[in-house]
C-alpha cells in the first residue's frame, strides 16, 4: 500500500481507494446532498472532487479530470448517480473506456460496476442510454413548453418579471439540473438576477413549508 494514500477511503479488503466525483449544473446549487451520500459510501471528504456550474454534457470539467487522474489501478470511482458523471452515451462510453484501460471500477449509487466484466459493461451502457434519453426528453419538453408559451403570447421579449406559471416552470427546470442559470435566462428572456431571485423565492417557500 503506498505510504501517501493513508488508511481511510479504502474499499473492503483495504486494497481499493475510493475516489468520488460530484457535480451540479449551476453555481448557486448546493452539493451537500451529494457530498453526504458519497461520505456514506465510505469516501473521505478530501477524495471528493467537484464541478460547479457545468452540465453533464460538457466534458471539459476540471473536477472530473482531477477525479480520474486521482484513480489508480484497483481503485473505485464513486458517483451518486450516472447523470452526475455523464449525460450522453458517447461521453459515458469514453469515460468507461478510460476506466477499463486503467483497471478502475465504477460505483454508481452504491452499486459497483466492473468495466472489465462483460455484464458490468452491458449494465453500464444501459444506464448511460437511460441518462441520455432523460436529458434529451427534458430538452424536448422545454422546447415544446417554450413554443406553446410563445404561441399564446406569454413570452414577448424581455419582461421585468416572470408570471407565476413561468416562475414555477423555471424552478422545476433548475431543480432537474438540465439547464444552467444562463440557459434559463435565455429561455425565459430574463436577466440572470431574475432567475436567481426566482430560485431564492422557491427555496424560501420550501424552507417555510418544511418548518411547519
Amino acid at each position: 500500500m503506498p505510504g501517501d494514500r493513508g488508511l481511510t477511503g479504502y474499499a473492503q479488503g483495504m486494497s481499493e481507494l475510493l475516489v468520488a466525483y460530484a457535480r451540479c449544473s449551476t453555481d448557486d446549487q448546493d452539493l451537500t446532498a451529494q457530498r453526504d451520500a458519497l461520505i456514506a459510501f465510505g469516501v473521505t471528504p478530501k477524495r471528493i472532487y467537484v464541478d460547479h456550474g457545468l452540465t453533464g454534457t460538457n466534458r471539459a470539467r476540471p473536477g472530473l479530470r482531477e477525479a480520474l487522474a486521482a484513480c489508480r489501478e484497483g481503485d473505485t470511482l464513486v458517483v451518486t448517480k450516472l447523470d452526475r458523471l455523464a449525460r450522453s452515451l458517447p461521453d459515458a462510453r469514453d469515460i468507461v473506456d478510460e476506466l477499463t484501460q486503467r483497471g478502475v471500477k465504477l460505483n454508481i449509487g452504491g452499486s459497483v460496476h466492473d468495466p472489465t466484466d462483460p455484464i458490468g459493461r452491458l449494465l453500464f451502457n444501459v444506464l448511460a442510454m437511460i441518462a441520455e434519453f432523460e436529458a434529451d426528453l427534458a430538452r424536448l419538453r422545454t422546447a415544446e413548453g417554450m413554443k406553446v408559451a410563445k404561441a399564446k403570447g406569454r413570452l414577448r421579449g424581455k419582461q421585468p418579471k416572470l408570471k407565476p406559471a413561468q416562475e414555477a416552470h423555471l424552478v422545476a427546470l433548475w431543480r432537474a439540473e438540465t439547464h444552467t442559470s444562463a440557459e434559463l435566462a435565455d429561455l425565459f428572456a430574463v436577466a440572470r438576477s431574475t432567475v436567481y431571485r426566482a430560485i431564492k423565492r422557491a427555496e424560501a417557500t420550501g424552507a417555510a413549508v418544511a418548518a411547519r
